[in-house]
């Protein structure tokens, strides 16, 4: 921030009362997708970010490895057994929610002897800014090789998660149950103390084979009452997530779990309330307070997107009718799974906090861009006007974007993980682009308007893969190979254009992740397996089904691997068509899979600062290249989305 040398005097004395008890902050999954290599100094600023937002009710999960290796002391597992259950470093959150046993492992002694020192760090700065850390619960999930100790254990096998082998928990009429979810709290106030708030989420996005209420109800009791054994005091903080899995959680089911659980002392997180909110269809959680939340990214990825009034709508509804359709609501939070990427969502969500009533979304915008960039543009002004009927305001990105560089090269239809819409050409973005550049002229020196001019021009450039995915297949079509290795020119062109661009800010570099990852090792070996972790997490993660969902646009990734991809791709077209061989796309992704596994065991290392060059004159170069054609690339796009529609219309009348 560029503050004055004497800060503007306060006449009067202003008190603002937020009315959410809880204000939330942290989703599991950041754990993994941004803060898995923090140390104390990048927690201090967050917690320091976190108590000006007014946060008091942090996810605090830091160090959880050294609770279980507690209870595997007290309850007679080895460490080889308990080496079978923990997951790599990278991987750490997943390992806790119960989706993964022993992926990316193992976990060192000395990574889990500074983490819970450096968990221990952030509770008490936390606790010292008056904040109530919310602790990590017993969830049932416990080792599979439990059984060796217990025999007589009885475990319930979960619904494979995400193509990875199935996980196990106790069943909650196990004595077992009690006592280890008993101990577990007990050992982590040893080392953590308490402030009696525990997040347990036993099925997030595995299901049980067993779909009897009952069996619900007494997961419920099982789960608290281990909790309360310990802790009498104990609040339950439970994800609304598994719910959205309609087929398993219909409303006997989730009503038997929030009635397993006396009144007020389970707190449900509605975690997607900025796009599809779950309190109006699961009877606002039958009575149980419940926290107001949005995700916003997945996987950290790098995405220009927004939804600020459906955010706006659905929070208004939920306040209006308290006590009443919306029942119990008594906080609002940010749960998403990568921070750091959309900072008109976090400021938004930050004010909100702090209102009793939502306010007018375009007029807030306005002041946002005021306090963004500290100070009067007119283009700046122009280009948040373009950006909002793009996206935020009137357009449709109510989930994550990305484009068909990250995605796996194929012939026809996209393929992809997750949400993100990678088969859009964003020529509406132009405007917005332009105003940029103007504006960077005007206010160029502010590190705001350099981030954001990237990130628009990132996101405009970057679409027009799409329009040479297009071009591949028709070559392919056409039987033309020239044609193909004019493509995979302009694709190779491209890439390296948006890497360089990228590279012109610290923030969109490969680098400072992986060494990051790095500097936690205490020998080359420790080295090598936390960047593996590292590299694995933003790439192809670990299996087919989730490649590329934690994709990142990041300079040094693009050219070292996106690329690579790409080439192998006409490459293999070109060698389809020179042996008149039919295309075989598993055959391919069986060889891009295994492209992908040697580069996360590769240690290259990338820039961590960036290449010097300026993000204005970079992306200007690039405005001449491509805004053009993008433009003329959508319009087409769309004249022909409008035809297909219309013919669709004729022929279903």
């Amino acid at each position: 921030m560029n503050l004055p040398e004497k800060l503007p005097q306060v006449s009067e004395t202003v008190r603002i009362v937020t009315p959410y008890e809880y204000r939330y902050y942290f989703n599991y999954c950041a754990f993994s997708y941004t803060m898995a290599y923090w140390d104390w100094n990048d927690w201090e600023r967050m917690i320091d970010l976190l108590a000006m937002f007014g946060v008091n009710a942090p996810l605090a999960v830091t160090g959880q490895e050294g609770v279980w290796r507690n209870v595997a002391e007290k309850i007679g597992l080895s460490e080889e057994q308990l080496q079978d259950f923990f997951v790599g470093p990278g991987y750490l959150p997943f390992g806790w929610m119960g989706c993964i046993d022993r992926v990316c492992g193992p976990l060192p002694k000395e990574w889990i002897d500074e983490h819970v020192e450096l968990g221990k760090q952030i509770i008490e700065r936390q606790r010292a800014f008056g904040m109530t850390p919310i602790l990590q619960g017993f969830t049932g999930h416990v080792p599979r090789k439990i059984t060796e100790v217990y025999p007589d254990a009885e475990l319930v096998k979960l619904s494979p998660w995400a193509q990875f082998e199935p996980t196990y928990f106790l069943d909650p009429s196990d004595p077992l149950f009690k006592k280890i979810g008993s101990l577990f709290v007990k050992e982590q106030t040893k080392i953590f103390g308490t402030d009696h708030l525990y997040a347990s989420d036993t099925f997030i996005e595995m299901a049980p084979e067993n779909n009897d209420p009952e069996f619900f109800k007494k997961m419920g009791q099982s789960v608290f009452g281990a909790m309360t054994d310990a802790d009498p005091q104990a609040i339950w903080l439970l994800q609304s997530w598994a719910f959205l899995n309609k087929k398993v959680w219909k409303h006997p089911q989730v009503k038997a779990l929030m009635h397993s659980v006396p009144p007020g002392r389970l707190l449900v997180i509605d975690l997607w309330c900025d796009y599809g909110s779950s309190w109006p269809s699961r009877k606002a959680f039958y009575g149980q307070p419940w926290i107001w939340a949005i995700i916003q990214n997945f996987g950290g990825n790098v995405s220009l997107h927004g939804s600020m009034n459906i955010m706006a709508n659905d929070l208004r509804r939920a306040l209006a009718g308290r006590g009443k359709q919306s029942g119990n609501l008594v906080g609002i939070g940010y749960i998403m799974e990568g921070i750091g990427w959309n900072s008109v969502i976090d400021d938004f969500q930050a004010d909100l906090v702090w209102r009793s009533e939502v306010p007018d979304v375009s007029k807030w915008v306005d002041g946002y861009v005021k306090r963004r960039y500290h100070g009067e543009s007119a283009s700046i002004v122009k280009a948040w006007k373009e950006l909002g009927k793009a996206i935020y305001l009137e357009g449709d990105r109510r989930c994550r974007t990305d484009n068909a560089i990250f995605r796996m090269p194929t012939l026809g239809k996209e393929k992809g993980a997750g949400m993100g819409r990678g088969n859009r050409l964003d020529g509406f973005l132009v405007p917005a682009w332009k105003e940029f550049l103007n504006a960077s002229e005007e206010i160029g020196n502010e590190d705001t308007c350099q981030f954001d001019l990237i990130n628009v021009t990132r996101q405009a450039v970057g679409s027009v893969m799409t329009q040479y995915r297009e071009e591949m297949d028709a070559a392919y079509e056409a039987k033309d190979r020239t044609a193909i290795r004019e493509v995979d020119n302009k694709i190779q062109t491209l890439i390296a254009d948006v890497d360089e661009l990228l590279g012109t800010h610290p923030q969109y570099l490969l680098g400072p992740w992986l060494e990051n990852a790095k500097s936690w090792g205490r020998n080359d070996k420790q080295r090598k397996l936390y960047e593996w972790n590292a590299r694995q997490m933003i790439t192809l993660w670990g299996t087919r089904q989730l490649n590329d969902y934690a994709a990142r646009q990041w300079s040094g990734l693009l050219t070292d691997y996106y690329a690579v991809r790409w080439k192998m791709f006409a490459d293999a077209l070109d060698k389809s068509l020179a042996s008149e061989t039919p295309w075989d796309q598993e055959a391919f992704e069986d060889i891009v899979w295994d492209f992908q596994q040697g580069w996360t065991r590769e240690t290259k290392s990338f820039p961590t600062k960036p290449n010097g060059k300026s993000p204005t004159v970079v992306s200007k170069r690039l405005y001449d290249k491509y805004a053009a054609d993008l433009v003329k690339y959508t319009e087409l796009r769309e004249q022909r989305n409008k035809e297909k529609k219309a013919a669709k219309t004729k022929k279903s009348k």
